[in-house]
């Protein structure tokens, strides 16, 4: 049976569980729930290939649970249900210890798929463990969430990544028998992006690759290897940013065919729809902006929707969204302005605020003049009044310079009219 090297590799115990010292180390606040037996469901929130699905596993074993596995992408509320009678079933009625249900990539899940698992959490039928790549407070439902405590798991350092290919080397069975001489990881490293999954699939197919011993693997090597023969173990790698970055770069550049044809290549290949739809709400704003204020909206609805609503369906709206995005005028102003700021503040540091428009709730502060000589501009023709907001030290600083695009045009016809000279609009 060809099992791959990182299921082969996998620890059983916590005692081989590589790194996240600071949940399952001694004083761990995972490591106590463990061996107290006192376990609350949970989220494990991580990179991919950093131990999440192996930490479940150890949690079931070690806490001698009955344990149930669900993987949000090929799972619906009609699974979620079965699984759960199962493992009421499996737990007894004179047990305090009730069965883990472990959902890999929870955050796949639409809302009415997470609604579904509230009343066996709550009732304790099951402790819940879900993993997730993506941040709970945006992709967990709230009721959820806070019936559960969220663990951060740290991505791996060199130190861990170099010790497991090492146990490989040591303690396989099949990588054991071999010749094999570790003489630089730098490339395996670079090509793994901290994945360990990877990292140890990549490392099997390079040494078992080569027809004589010993087998020196050095950057070079992997490089030239891993290349042209790493794909077939990376769906989530290198493919994926490269579709996604022709997706945006399509739409910024006004082309909704292409578009569409990056959006149905992501579809076809199982990307999780709120992954794009998060990326069409940042282009809204980064490459629409003011030009047509209207894309925000759309495509935060566009955002909501595909959260609740889930494939197939889903790939609808995301066509709606991404062909009025691809249709719609241009203008990064909003985008650079912030940059500008930013930069300017950390040049700058913290300057004072002018005493104009500082606020006074208290009678010393109003003694030492804050809010003096403000100017209400509700109480001035055309709600306007020129007055200096800038700290002195960079007053008369433009930082938005508005798009040529007709919405924009006309932002700047407005601040011209009023601000004059002043931020040479």
């Amino acid at each position: 049976m060809n099992i791959p090297l990182a299921e082969r590799l996998r620890p059983k115990t916590l005692n081989d569980y590589l790194s996240q010292q600071h949940l399952v180390g001694k004083n761990g606040m995972l490591y106590n729930q463990i061996k107290s037996g006192v376990i609350p469901s949970l989220i494990l929130w991580g990179p991919p290939g950093i131990g999440k699905t192996t930490l479940a596993n150890i949690i079931a074993n070690e806490s001698e649970r009955p344990f149930f596995k669900l993987s949000a992408i090929n799972s619906g509320v009609k699974d979620i249900r079965d699984v759960i009678d199962r493992a009421k079933k499996s737990g007894g009625l004179f047990t305090a210890k009730n069965p883990i249900l472990f959902i890999d990539e929870i955050h796949r899940f639409s809302k009415s798929q997470q609604d579904s698992l509230l009343e066996a959490v709550e009732k304790g039928w099951v402790t819940l463990i879900g993993a997730t790549t993506e941040n709970p407070s945006f992709e967990v439902i709230s009721a959820l969430l806070s019936r559960c405590q969220v663990y951060t798991l740290n991505a791996f350092s060199k130190d861990d990544l170099e010790a497991l290919l090492k146990r490989a080397m040591s303690e396989d069975d099949v990588l054991s028998k071999l010749n094999i001489e570790l003489k630089e990881t730098e490339a395996l490293l670079r090509f793994s992006s901290g994945d360990a999954r990877k990292l140890l699939n990549i490392f099997e197919l390079l040494v078992t690759s080569f027809e004589k011993e010993p087998v020196v693997i050095t950057n070079e090597l992997v490089t030239k290897q891993v290349q042209s023969k790493a794909a077939r173990y990376d769906k989530t790698g290198e493919q994926h940013y490269d579709i996604i970055s022709a997706f945006i770069k399509s739409i910024r550049g006004s082309d909704p065919n292409a578009a569409v044809y990056y959006l149905a290549r992501m579809i076809e290949g199982g990307e999780d729809v709120k992954f794009i739809a998060r990326r069409l709400l940042i282009l809204a704003s980064e490459d629409i902006g003011n030009a047509n204020p209207t894309a925000l909206v759309i495509a935060n609805n566009t955002f909501q929707a595909v959260s609740v609503i889930g494939n197939p369906e889903s790939r609808i709206i995301l066509s709606q969204c991404a062909t009025y995005l691809a249709s719609s005028p241009k203008s990064n102003a909003a985008y650079d302005a912030i940059n500008k700021a930013l930069h300017l503040v950390k040049e700058t540091g913290d300057l004072s605020v002018p005493l104009s428009i500082r606020n006074a709730p208290t009678k010393l502060m109003k003694e030492l003049g804050y809010g003096d000589e403000y100017k209400y501009a509700h109480n001035y023709e055309n709600n306007f009044a020129e007055h200096e907001f800038l700290p002195d030290e960079i007053k008369n600083t433009q930082l938005y310079n508005p798009g040529n695009n007709t919405r924009e045009n006309a932002q700047r016809q407005f601040l011209k009219a009023r601000w004059k000279e002043k931020y040479g609009y």
